[in-house]
């Protein structure tokens, strides 16, 4: 559970659970919305991996991120009452407005 609360404790990989609550997306869209560097958004996904809250799979150029609906544990739970938490989060809101308004194809991982 420790490692679970750690891994978000931090605002950007709620950010990141938060957008992929809406959809997938690859690491060069979160790190734009985030307005992070795609290695500085790699390492939240490698860490959000690691603790079985996401999965990813390739489609054509991109590797997709998605939240993981077979999570265990602790992950599982905690992931349950995150969907109803921050939905208000005027930041949560931008970044999902900013993802609405990506189009991968003429911007990224290419």
């Amino acid at each position: 559970m420790t490692k679970v609360l750690k891994i978000l404790g931090d605002k950007n990989r709620l950010r990141i659970l938060k957008l992929l609550e809406s959809n997938k997306f690859c690491v060069c869209e979160l790190a734009a919305v985030l307005g992070i560097t795609q290695p500085s958004a790699s390492r939240h996904l490698k860490k959000l991996k690691s603790v079985g809250l996401i999965s990813d799979e390739q489609q054509s150029f991109w590797t997709n991120y998605f939240i993981d609906k077979s999570c265990t544990g602790y992950g599982k739970h905690l992931m349950r009452h995150l969907h109803g938490w921050l939905n208000a989060d005027p930041m949560i809101k931008s970044d999902l407005e900013k993802a609405l308004k990506l189009d991968r194809t003429k911007s990224c991982c290419k």
